[in-house]
């Protein structure tokens, strides 16, 4: 059977018999293949096979955080039926601020690795899956919790996910800093992986009280910093890196300033392309920068903005020493965006048009259109 024949005895994407369910191991497998060429990123296709499971099992993940689902045929059974989209959702918890400034703690679900069979593309598979999760994700809870939004990013730019109910953000920025391996960076120290947990209770404890104090007016929404998110960051950077190098990276960001006036990073290695191309998109990113003192006097501010130029230093020099061609530090906030200006360092703000799009469905309505709801840290911590 050729390619045109093969589309033609698939079942239209407008029938009632599609419906969305979990793959078997088979199934998924298949998926994973045929994803490879687009995901597969520095590793062969056995270790993107043995990483995507591998991945199943880390922090966010495990417990049934993350499902995968399929769109296919409900009337063949699993060994007969097409694959006509796939995609993955993540349960996170997220910080909801409401009109009366009242703070709750909800859940929202990450959508991620929409996929469809390039063969099947144009044909409305990845339209009906979404509206399938449109339809499903309000009805998933937690305990008393039902989801109150679903968040994806988009690497199709704005449109799309537009029309189907999970509109862009109008700001999806980031600074961009070379690599340099020359970059000094005394005055930071690095954080190793037991320093993780603390500082992310630290993080979340003022995440937490900054939503509280939100001024009223308006909806705002935070996924949550915790330690679960980098941690899945991190296991994907340390599954790549130890098959590229054959060890992984022992510094996970760095910090400087004193306790209560703490400056810190944290950060991911990613590699897109093996490091011996040389791969422009190799990348070292920050999952997440934090400023305790958000308050800082004149002479905190000064600083405050040494703590900055250090750590930045410290950001460039790890991705010079491992082979990354960049530094990138997503939505950084009025404060972050003054300190790195008062740095005197060079870098480059990047408006992202086209890739890894903030795009939010809001499903218990704030009194208004979604418009109306802040998402609050769109950093590279919430990606996944």
């Amino acid at each position: 059977m050729d390619a045109t024949s093969a589309i033609r005895s698939l079942p239209g994407s407008n029938t009632p018999d599609l419906f969305l369910t979990n793959p078997t191991k088979d199934e998924l497998e298949v998926v994973y293949r045929m994803s490879f060429a687009e995901w597969g990123d520095s590793l062969t296709l056995s270790q993107y096979l043995e990483e995507s499971d591998y991945l199943t099992e880390v922090p966010l993940a495990r417990n049934g955080g993350m499902v995968s689902w399929i769109l296919t045929d409900k009337n063949q059974p699993p060994k007969q039926r097409p694959t006509l989209g796939s995609c993955e959702t993540f349960r996170k918890r997220a910080f909801v601020t409401n009109t009366e400034g009242v703070l709750s703690e909800k859940v929202v679900y990450g959508i991620a690795s929409v996929f469809v069979n390039p063969t099947h593309r144009r044909h409305g598979y990845g339209t009906r899956l979404m509206h399938e999760l449109a339809k499903a994700i309000p009805k998933w809870h937690v305990g008393s919790l039902h989801s109150t939004a679903s968040i994806l990013y988009s690497d199709i730019g704005r449109g799309f996910y537009s029309k189907l109910g999970w509109p862009a953000f109008p700001v999806n920025n980031h600074i961009e800093l070379d690599a340099t391996p020359s970059a000094t960076q005394a005055y930071a120290c690095q954080i190793q992986a037991e320093d993780l947990p603390q500082l992310c209770q630290v993080d979340e404890a003022m995440a937490r009280e900054n939503m509280a104090t939100s001024p009223a007016g308006k909806t705002r929404m935070m996924i949550v910093p915790d330690i679960d998110h980098m941690m899945w960051h991190i296991s994907k950077e340390e599954f790549a890196c130890q098959r590229i190098f054959g060890k992984v990276p022992q510094a996970k960001g760095a910090i400087a300033g004193h306790r209560g006036s703490r400056v810190w990073a944290i950060w991911v290695h990613r590699y897109y392309g093996h490091p011996d191309s040389s791969p422009k998109e190799n990348t070292l990113y920050i999952l997440r920068f934090v400023v305790e003192n958000q308050t800082p006097t004149a002479a905190q501010f000064k600083i405050q903005i040494q703590s900055m130029k250090a750590i930045l230093h410290a950001t460039q020099a790890e991705a010079a020493k491992w082979n990354l061609q960049c530094v990138k530090l997503w939505h950084p906030t009025p404060l972050i965006r003054e300190l790195v200006d008062q740095s005197g360092l060079n870098y480059r703000l990047v408006e992202r048009e086209e890739d890894s799009i903030a795009s939010l469905k809001w499903f218990q309505k704030p009194g208004g259109e979604p418009d109306d709801v802040e998402w609050v840290a769109s950093e590279k911590y919430a990606w996944v």
